[in-house]
Protein backbone atom coordinates (compact mmCIF):
# COMPACT_ATOMS: atom_id res chain seq x y z
CA UNK A 1 0.00 0.00 0.00
CA UNK A 2 1.61 3.43 -0.62
CA UNK A 3 1.65 6.54 0.91
CA UNK A 4 -0.52 9.71 -0.70
CA UNK A 5 1.67 12.97 -2.27
CA UNK A 6 0.31 15.45 -0.45
CA UNK A 7 3.18 15.37 2.79
CA UNK A 8 4.83 18.71 2.64
CA UNK A 9 7.98 16.43 2.30
CA UNK A 10 7.25 15.54 -0.91
CA UNK A 11 6.34 18.72 -2.15
CA UNK A 12 9.25 19.81 -3.85
CA UNK A 13 10.45 16.07 -4.46
CA UNK A 14 10.31 15.09 -8.47
CA UNK A 15 7.88 12.11 -9.23
CA UNK A 16 10.48 9.56 -9.37
CA UNK A 17 11.53 10.34 -5.57
CA UNK A 18 8.42 10.19 -4.76
CA UNK A 19 7.97 6.91 -6.50
CA UNK A 20 11.23 5.70 -5.03
CA UNK A 21 10.16 6.32 -1.49
CA UNK A 22 6.72 4.62 -2.07
CA UNK A 23 4.79 8.19 -2.14
CA UNK A 24 1.93 7.92 -4.57
CA UNK A 25 1.17 11.27 -6.18
CA UNK A 26 -1.52 12.91 -7.66
CA UNK A 27 0.07 12.08 -11.00
CA UNK A 28 0.07 9.25 -10.80
CA UNK A 29 -3.07 8.09 -9.59
CA UNK A 30 -4.14 10.60 -12.79
CA UNK A 31 -2.16 8.42 -14.95
CA UNK A 32 -2.82 5.06 -13.14
CA UNK A 33 -6.86 5.66 -13.96
CA UNK A 34 -5.60 6.93 -17.69
CA UNK A 35 -3.81 3.82 -18.15
CA UNK A 36 -6.24 1.16 -16.26
CA UNK A 37 -3.42 0.23 -14.27
CA UNK A 38 -2.53 -0.26 -10.83
CA UNK A 39 -0.36 2.17 -8.59
CA UNK A 40 1.18 -1.20 -7.50
CA UNK A 41 2.22 -2.10 -11.25
CA UNK A 42 3.22 2.04 -12.08
CA UNK A 43 5.17 3.23 -8.61
CA UNK A 44 7.40 0.56 -9.52
CA UNK A 45 8.30 1.44 -12.98
CA UNK A 46 8.20 4.98 -11.91
CA UNK A 47 11.10 4.20 -9.51
CA UNK A 48 12.96 2.55 -12.10
CA UNK A 49 12.96 5.05 -14.76
CA UNK A 50 11.37 2.61 -17.29
CA UNK A 51 7.61 5.17 -17.08
CA UNK A 52 8.04 9.12 -16.30
CA UNK A 53 5.37 11.60 -15.70
CA UNK A 54 6.83 14.92 -16.95
CA UNK A 55 5.40 17.27 -14.42
CA UNK A 56 7.36 20.60 -13.15
CA UNK A 57 6.55 21.75 -9.50
CA UNK A 58 6.17 25.12 -10.87
CA UNK A 59 3.99 25.04 -13.72
CA UNK A 60 1.45 27.53 -13.15
CA UNK A 61 -1.26 25.68 -14.94
CA UNK A 62 -3.52 22.54 -13.69
CA UNK A 63 -2.96 20.43 -16.26
CA UNK A 64 -3.68 16.49 -17.75
CA UNK A 65 -0.44 14.52 -16.84
CA UNK A 66 0.63 11.93 -19.13
CA UNK A 67 2.33 8.86 -18.02
CA UNK A 68 5.46 7.79 -20.90
CA UNK A 69 6.71 3.98 -21.06
CA UNK A 70 7.28 0.57 -21.23
CA UNK A 71 3.46 -0.90 -20.60
CA UNK A 72 1.64 2.54 -21.48
CA UNK A 73 -0.45 3.71 -24.22
CA UNK A 74 1.78 5.19 -26.87
CA UNK A 75 2.10 8.99 -26.74
CA UNK A 76 2.16 11.56 -29.58
CA UNK A 77 3.81 14.62 -29.23
CA UNK A 78 2.79 18.12 -31.66
CA UNK A 79 5.82 20.11 -32.26
CA UNK A 80 4.55 24.63 -32.83
CA UNK A 81 6.86 27.81 -32.59
CA UNK A 82 7.93 30.29 -34.38
CA UNK A 83 11.12 30.83 -36.79
CA UNK A 84 13.44 34.32 -37.58
CA UNK A 85 10.92 34.37 -40.45
CA UNK A 86 7.57 33.72 -39.23
CA UNK A 87 6.77 35.05 -35.75
CA UNK A 88 3.01 35.03 -35.78
CA UNK A 89 2.10 34.38 -31.55
CA UNK A 90 -1.69 34.39 -32.62
CA UNK A 91 -0.83 31.65 -35.02
CA UNK A 92 1.06 29.72 -32.79
CA UNK A 93 -2.37 29.62 -30.45
CA UNK A 94 -4.63 28.75 -33.27
CA UNK A 95 -2.39 25.44 -33.52
CA UNK A 96 -2.00 24.66 -29.63
CA UNK A 97 -5.66 24.90 -30.21
CA UNK A 98 -6.08 22.40 -33.15
CA UNK A 99 -3.36 20.24 -30.75
CA UNK A 100 -5.60 20.14 -27.79
CA UNK A 101 -8.61 19.90 -29.87
CA UNK A 102 -7.51 17.00 -31.94
CA UNK A 103 -5.87 14.97 -28.67
CA UNK A 104 -2.51 15.72 -28.77
CA UNK A 105 -0.56 14.11 -25.61
CA UNK A 106 1.98 16.71 -25.23
CA UNK A 107 3.25 19.40 -27.08
CA UNK A 108 6.41 21.33 -27.91
CA UNK A 109 7.36 25.35 -28.17
CA UNK A 110 10.20 24.92 -30.62
CA UNK A 111 10.11 29.20 -30.76
CA UNK A 112 13.43 30.85 -31.94
CA UNK A 113 12.06 34.05 -33.09
CA UNK A 114 10.43 36.72 -31.53
CA UNK A 115 9.99 37.31 -27.77
CA UNK A 116 10.59 33.32 -27.06
CA UNK A 117 9.53 33.87 -23.28
CA UNK A 118 6.54 35.72 -23.65
CA UNK A 119 5.45 33.15 -26.58
CA UNK A 120 6.33 30.28 -24.36
CA UNK A 121 4.30 31.42 -21.25
CA UNK A 122 1.61 31.90 -24.20
CA UNK A 123 1.17 28.46 -25.32
CA UNK A 124 1.86 27.02 -22.07
CA UNK A 125 -1.73 28.86 -21.21
CA UNK A 126 -3.87 27.57 -24.05
CA UNK A 127 -2.24 24.19 -23.93
CA UNK A 128 -3.05 22.33 -20.62
CA UNK A 129 -1.18 19.15 -21.16
CA UNK A 130 2.60 17.97 -21.09
CA UNK A 131 4.60 21.10 -22.17
CA UNK A 132 8.76 20.42 -23.52
CA UNK A 133 10.94 23.13 -25.41
CA UNK A 134 14.24 22.93 -26.65
CA UNK A 135 16.43 25.72 -24.27
CA UNK A 136 19.05 25.96 -26.94
CA UNK A 137 16.64 27.96 -28.92
CA UNK A 138 16.43 30.79 -26.40
CA UNK A 139 20.15 30.46 -26.08
CA UNK A 140 20.15 31.13 -29.91
CA UNK A 141 17.63 34.04 -29.70
CA UNK A 142 19.27 35.92 -27.52
CA UNK A 143 22.69 34.90 -29.14
CA UNK A 144 21.06 36.94 -32.33
CA UNK A 145 19.05 39.87 -30.27
CA UNK A 146 21.92 40.29 -27.86
CA UNK A 147 25.35 39.25 -29.35
CA UNK A 148 23.97 39.58 -32.71
CA UNK A 149 25.95 36.66 -33.63
CA UNK A 150 24.51 33.19 -32.09
CA UNK A 151 27.94 31.78 -31.85
CA UNK A 152 29.48 34.65 -29.35
CA UNK A 153 27.17 33.15 -26.81
CA UNK A 154 28.58 32.64 -23.48
CA UNK A 155 28.47 29.55 -21.25
CA UNK A 156 26.47 31.06 -18.64
CA UNK A 157 24.02 31.67 -21.82
CA UNK A 158 23.54 28.22 -22.16
CA UNK A 159 22.72 27.74 -18.67
CA UNK A 160 20.34 30.68 -18.47
CA UNK A 161 18.38 29.29 -21.01
CA UNK A 162 17.89 26.22 -19.41
CA UNK A 163 17.13 27.62 -15.88
CA UNK A 164 14.09 30.01 -17.93
CA UNK A 165 12.55 27.77 -19.31
CA UNK A 166 12.54 25.57 -15.64
CA UNK A 167 11.44 28.20 -13.86
CA UNK A 168 8.28 28.92 -16.69
CA UNK A 169 7.24 25.83 -15.60
CA UNK A 170 8.06 23.59 -18.80
CA UNK A 171 7.61 20.14 -17.88
CA UNK A 172 10.23 18.14 -20.05
CA UNK A 173 13.16 19.85 -22.36
CA UNK A 174 15.16 18.82 -24.61
CA UNK A 175 18.73 19.18 -23.77
CA UNK A 176 21.60 18.41 -26.51
CA UNK A 177 24.36 17.09 -24.15
CA UNK A 178 25.48 13.88 -25.76
CA UNK A 179 27.32 15.82 -28.43
CA UNK A 180 30.81 16.07 -27.31
CA UNK A 181 33.93 18.51 -28.83
CA UNK A 182 35.66 15.44 -30.43
CA UNK A 183 32.41 14.20 -32.06
CA UNK A 184 32.12 17.94 -33.47
CA UNK A 185 35.41 17.35 -34.72
CA UNK A 186 34.81 15.09 -36.77
CA UNK A 187 31.76 15.60 -38.27
CA UNK A 188 32.54 17.25 -41.38
CA UNK A 189 35.16 13.77 -41.65
CA UNK A 190 32.12 11.44 -41.62
CA UNK A 191 31.24 13.09 -44.84
CA UNK A 192 27.21 12.93 -44.05
CA UNK A 193 25.09 12.78 -47.32
CA UNK A 194 22.64 14.67 -45.53
CA UNK A 195 24.94 16.54 -42.49
CA UNK A 196 23.89 17.73 -39.17
CA UNK A 197 19.97 18.40 -39.35
CA UNK A 198 19.52 19.39 -36.05
CA UNK A 199 19.52 22.63 -35.25
CA UNK A 200 20.16 22.36 -31.47
CA UNK A 201 23.13 20.02 -32.51
CA UNK A 202 24.61 22.47 -35.25
CA UNK A 203 24.27 25.75 -33.32
CA UNK A 204 26.33 23.58 -29.95
CA UNK A 205 28.63 22.01 -32.90
CA UNK A 206 29.78 25.28 -34.33
CA UNK A 207 30.16 26.70 -31.17
CA UNK A 208 32.09 24.28 -29.57
CA UNK A 209 34.64 24.11 -32.86
CA UNK A 210 34.94 28.33 -32.22
CA UNK A 211 35.52 28.64 -29.23
CA UNK A 212 36.98 25.07 -29.11
CA UNK A 213 35.14 24.29 -25.83
CA UNK A 214 33.53 20.99 -24.78
CA UNK A 215 29.29 21.45 -24.65
CA UNK A 216 28.43 23.77 -21.83
CA UNK A 217 25.58 20.95 -21.09
CA UNK A 218 28.10 18.66 -21.09
CA UNK A 219 30.42 20.34 -18.60
CA UNK A 220 27.85 21.67 -16.57
CA UNK A 221 25.43 18.53 -16.69
CA UNK A 222 25.63 18.65 -12.34
CA UNK A 223 24.15 21.86 -12.38
CA UNK A 224 21.49 20.94 -15.02
CA UNK A 225 20.70 17.99 -13.01
CA UNK A 226 20.51 20.32 -9.52
CA UNK A 227 17.98 22.91 -11.67
CA UNK A 228 16.07 19.86 -12.56
CA UNK A 229 15.72 18.57 -9.58
CA UNK A 230 14.53 21.74 -7.62
CA UNK A 231 11.57 21.88 -10.40
CA UNK A 232 11.04 18.22 -11.56
CA UNK A 233 12.10 18.98 -14.97
CA UNK A 234 12.68 15.94 -17.24
CA UNK A 235 15.23 15.53 -19.42
CA UNK A 236 14.99 14.55 -22.95
CA UNK A 237 18.03 13.63 -23.67
CA UNK A 238 18.55 15.12 -27.45
CA UNK A 239 20.00 13.30 -30.55
CA UNK A 240 21.98 16.18 -32.05
CA UNK A 241 23.31 13.82 -34.50
CA UNK A 242 20.04 11.98 -36.03
CA UNK A 243 20.41 11.00 -39.63
CA UNK A 244 18.75 13.79 -42.50
CA UNK A 245 19.37 11.38 -44.63
CA UNK A 246 18.15 7.24 -45.03
CA UNK A 247 21.55 7.39 -46.32
CA UNK A 248 23.03 8.44 -42.94
CA UNK A 249 21.09 5.98 -40.59
CA UNK A 250 23.46 4.32 -38.27
CA UNK A 251 26.29 5.75 -38.97
CA UNK A 252 28.95 6.45 -36.07
CA UNK A 253 28.07 9.72 -35.70
CA UNK A 254 24.48 8.93 -34.39
CA UNK A 255 25.86 5.85 -32.45
CA UNK A 256 28.79 7.32 -30.99
CA UNK A 257 26.39 10.24 -29.63
CA UNK A 258 24.14 7.59 -28.18
CA UNK A 259 26.41 5.48 -26.25
CA UNK A 260 26.95 9.20 -24.63
CA UNK A 261 23.06 9.30 -23.24
CA UNK A 262 23.18 6.05 -21.90
CA UNK A 263 26.06 7.20 -19.93
CA UNK A 264 23.90 10.36 -18.94
CA UNK A 265 20.55 9.04 -18.49
CA UNK A 266 22.19 6.47 -15.50
CA UNK A 267 23.93 10.32 -13.90
CA UNK A 268 20.37 11.72 -13.88
CA UNK A 269 18.51 8.72 -12.77
CA UNK A 270 21.24 8.92 -9.69
CA UNK A 271 19.73 11.82 -8.80
CA UNK A 272 16.12 11.12 -9.04
CA UNK A 273 15.87 13.17 -12.13
CA UNK A 274 13.23 11.59 -15.15
CA UNK A 275 14.48 11.13 -18.33
CA UNK A 276 13.90 10.13 -21.84
CA UNK A 277 16.07 9.83 -24.73
CA UNK A 278 15.09 11.71 -28.33
CA UNK A 279 15.67 9.14 -31.45
CA UNK A 280 16.02 9.66 -35.22
CA UNK A 281 14.96 10.77 -37.55
CA UNK A 282 15.67 9.40 -40.91
CA UNK A 283 15.91 5.86 -40.68
CA UNK A 284 15.13 3.33 -44.38
CA UNK A 285 12.04 0.71 -43.45
CA UNK A 286 14.45 -2.16 -42.83
CA UNK A 287 16.10 -0.47 -39.83
CA UNK A 288 13.36 0.94 -37.72
CA UNK A 289 13.12 -2.18 -35.80
CA UNK A 290 16.81 -2.80 -35.38
CA UNK A 291 17.01 1.35 -34.48
CA UNK A 292 14.24 0.60 -31.40
CA UNK A 293 16.42 -2.36 -30.19
CA UNK A 294 20.01 -1.14 -30.57
CA UNK A 295 18.34 2.07 -28.48
CA UNK A 296 16.95 0.00 -25.74
CA UNK A 297 20.01 -2.41 -25.40
CA UNK A 298 22.12 0.70 -24.91
CA UNK A 299 19.41 2.74 -22.46
CA UNK A 300 17.79 -0.37 -21.09
CA UNK A 301 13.59 0.61 -20.08
CA UNK A 302 14.25 4.18 -20.43
CA UNK A 303 11.37 5.99 -22.71
CA UNK A 304 12.51 6.04 -26.08
CA UNK A 305 11.04 9.58 -28.43
CA UNK A 306 11.69 9.19 -31.62
CA UNK A 307 10.83 11.86 -34.82
CA UNK A 308 8.97 10.05 -37.07
CA UNK A 309 11.04 7.94 -38.36
CA UNK A 310 10.81 8.82 -42.19
CA UNK A 311 11.38 6.18 -44.09
CA UNK A 312 12.57 7.46 -47.26
CA UNK A 313 13.65 10.86 -48.36
CA UNK A 314 11.46 12.26 -51.35
CA UNK A 315 7.69 12.45 -49.80
CA UNK A 316 8.32 16.38 -49.58
CA UNK A 317 4.70 17.54 -49.23
CA UNK A 318 3.58 14.18 -47.52
CA UNK A 319 5.98 13.48 -44.84
CA UNK A 320 3.67 13.18 -42.30
CA UNK A 321 2.70 9.75 -44.28
CA UNK A 322 6.05 8.89 -45.05
CA UNK A 323 7.05 9.20 -41.32
CA UNK A 324 3.82 7.88 -39.97
CA UNK A 325 4.90 4.57 -41.47
CA UNK A 326 8.26 4.29 -39.70
CA UNK A 327 6.35 5.74 -36.45
CA UNK A 328 3.95 3.04 -36.60
CA UNK A 329 6.76 -0.08 -36.94
CA UNK A 330 8.96 2.53 -34.24
CA UNK A 331 5.54 2.07 -31.53
CA UNK A 332 4.89 -1.75 -32.30
CA UNK A 333 9.13 -2.01 -31.25
CA UNK A 334 8.76 -0.45 -28.23
CA UNK A 335 8.88 3.40 -29.30
CA UNK A 336 6.84 5.22 -26.21
CA UNK A 337 6.41 8.48 -27.39
CA UNK A 338 6.08 9.54 -31.52
CA UNK A 339 6.77 13.03 -32.10
CA UNK A 340 4.87 13.98 -35.07
CA UNK A 341 5.85 15.61 -38.77
CA UNK A 342 3.57 17.69 -40.84
CA UNK A 343 2.84 17.71 -44.51
CA UNK A 344 5.21 21.03 -44.33
CA UNK A 345 8.00 19.23 -42.93
CA UNK A 346 11.56 20.25 -45.12
CA UNK A 347 9.17 23.14 -46.64
CA UNK A 348 8.07 25.46 -44.31
CA UNK A 349 6.58 26.64 -40.56
CA UNK A 350 3.32 24.07 -40.34
CA UNK A 351 -0.11 26.06 -40.25
CA UNK A 352 -3.23 24.89 -38.40
CA UNK A 353 -4.27 22.55 -40.90
CA UNK A 354 -1.24 20.63 -41.64
CA UNK A 355 -0.90 20.35 -38.18
CA UNK A 356 -4.13 18.27 -37.89
CA UNK A 357 -2.72 16.30 -40.44
CA UNK A 358 0.19 15.38 -38.95
CA UNK A 359 -1.19 14.69 -35.29
CA UNK A 360 -4.05 12.59 -36.96
CA UNK A 361 -1.77 10.34 -38.74
CA UNK A 362 0.63 9.57 -35.81
CA UNK A 363 -2.67 9.58 -33.81
CA UNK A 364 -3.29 6.27 -36.17
CA UNK A 365 0.64 5.10 -35.98
CA UNK A 366 0.17 5.39 -32.50
CA UNK A 367 -2.80 3.01 -32.05
CA UNK A 368 -1.28 0.63 -34.61
CA UNK A 369 1.59 0.05 -33.02
CA UNK A 370 -0.42 -0.25 -29.47
CA UNK A 371 -2.34 -2.99 -31.17
CA UNK A 372 0.92 -5.35 -31.32
CA UNK A 373 2.85 -4.58 -28.30
CA UNK A 374 -0.72 -3.61 -25.77
CA UNK A 375 -3.46 -4.85 -27.61
CA UNK A 376 -5.39 -6.39 -25.19
CA UNK A 377 -5.35 -2.77 -23.66
CA UNK A 378 -6.48 -1.32 -26.67
CA UNK A 379 -8.28 -3.92 -28.92
CA UNK A 380 -11.76 -2.54 -27.79
CA UNK A 381 -11.51 0.92 -30.18
CA UNK A 382 -11.39 -1.62 -33.14
CA UNK A 383 -13.84 -4.54 -31.64
CA UNK A 384 -16.55 -1.26 -31.76
CA UNK A 385 -15.96 0.20 -34.61
CA UNK A 386 -16.07 -3.60 -36.76
CA UNK A 387 -19.61 -3.78 -34.71
CA UNK A 388 -20.65 -0.44 -35.91
CA UNK A 389 -19.85 -1.44 -39.99
CA UNK A 390 -21.52 -5.10 -39.45
CA UNK A 391 -24.62 -3.53 -38.53
CA UNK A 392 -24.46 0.02 -40.29
CA UNK A 393 -24.78 2.24 -36.88
CA UNK A 394 -23.08 4.77 -38.87
CA UNK A 395 -23.88 7.45 -35.80
CA UNK A 396 -21.55 5.11 -33.80
CA UNK A 397 -19.04 4.29 -36.79
CA UNK A 398 -18.59 8.17 -37.10
CA UNK A 399 -18.37 8.63 -33.36
CA UNK A 400 -15.59 6.34 -32.74
CA UNK A 401 -13.68 7.60 -36.14
CA UNK A 402 -10.27 9.59 -35.01
CA UNK A 403 -11.79 12.34 -36.77
CA UNK A 404 -15.19 12.18 -36.51
CA UNK A 405 -16.02 15.79 -38.09
CA UNK A 406 -13.80 14.20 -41.05
CA UNK A 407 -15.55 11.09 -41.35
CA UNK A 408 -19.33 12.83 -41.27
CA UNK A 409 -17.93 15.20 -43.71
CA UNK A 410 -17.41 12.22 -46.29
CA UNK A 411 -20.45 10.32 -45.42
CA UNK A 412 -22.66 12.91 -46.10
CA UNK A 413 -21.48 13.88 -49.48
CA UNK A 414 -24.25 13.71 -52.56
CA UNK A 415 -26.04 10.49 -52.92
CA UNK A 416 -25.98 9.39 -49.33
CA UNK A 417 -29.40 7.92 -47.83
CA UNK A 418 -29.37 9.64 -44.11
CA UNK A 419 -29.76 7.65 -40.95
CA UNK A 420 -28.51 4.18 -39.94
CA UNK A 421 -29.09 0.66 -41.91
CA UNK A 422 -28.26 2.27 -45.10
CA UNK A 423 -25.51 1.70 -47.24
CA UNK A 424 -23.08 3.98 -48.38
CA UNK A 425 -22.29 5.03 -51.43
CA UNK A 426 -19.24 3.31 -51.80
CA UNK A 427 -21.26 -0.21 -52.48
CA UNK A 428 -24.53 0.98 -52.64
CA UNK A 429 -26.97 -1.45 -53.25
CA UNK A 430 -23.93 -4.06 -53.25
CA UNK A 431 -23.37 -3.96 -49.55
CA UNK A 432 -22.26 -6.72 -48.51
CA UNK A 433 -24.18 -6.35 -45.12
CA UNK A 434 -27.43 -5.63 -47.12
CA UNK A 435 -26.98 -8.54 -49.87
CA UNK A 436 -26.19 -10.93 -46.85
CA UNK A 437 -28.21 -9.25 -44.32
CA UNK A 438 -27.76 -12.44 -41.72
CA UNK A 439 -24.04 -11.53 -41.11
CA UNK A 440 -25.36 -8.48 -39.52
CA UNK A 441 -25.82 -10.55 -36.40
CA UNK A 442 -22.27 -11.67 -35.23
CA UNK A 443 -22.54 -15.28 -32.85
CA UNK A 444 -19.53 -16.05 -31.44
CA UNK A 445 -20.68 -19.70 -31.79
CA UNK A 446 -20.80 -19.65 -35.31
CA UNK A 447 -17.50 -20.82 -36.73
CA UNK A 448 -18.59 -19.65 -39.97
CA UNK A 449 -18.42 -16.07 -38.84
CA UNK A 450 -14.49 -14.75 -38.62
CA UNK A 451 -14.39 -13.91 -34.81
CA UNK A 452 -12.48 -10.39 -33.68
CA UNK A 453 -11.72 -10.91 -30.47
Amino acid sequence: MFKSGKNIECVMATQMTSARRGVATDEMKQVAKDESVSLDWLIPKIASGSIIIPSNNARPQKIHNVGIGKGLKTKVNVNIGTSTLNVNLDEEIEKAKVAIKYHADTIMDLSDGGDVKKIRQTLMEHAPITFGTVPIYEAYNFGVEIHKNPLNLTEDDYLNAFENNAKDGVDYTTIHCGITKDIAKRILKVQRYGGVVSKGGTITAAWMLKHDKENPYLTHYDYLIEVAKKYDVTFSLGDALRPGSILDSHDELQVQEMINISQLTKRAHEQDIQVMVEGPGHVPLNEVAANVRLAKSLIGDVPYYVLGPLVTDIASGHDHIASAIGAAVSASEGVDLLCYLTPSEHLALPNAEEVKAGLIAYRIAAHAGDLVKIRDKVIKWDMEMTEARRTLDWEKQLALSIDPEEAAKIHSRTGQHPGNNVPCTMCGGACVYMMLPQQKKYEKENKNLQQIE
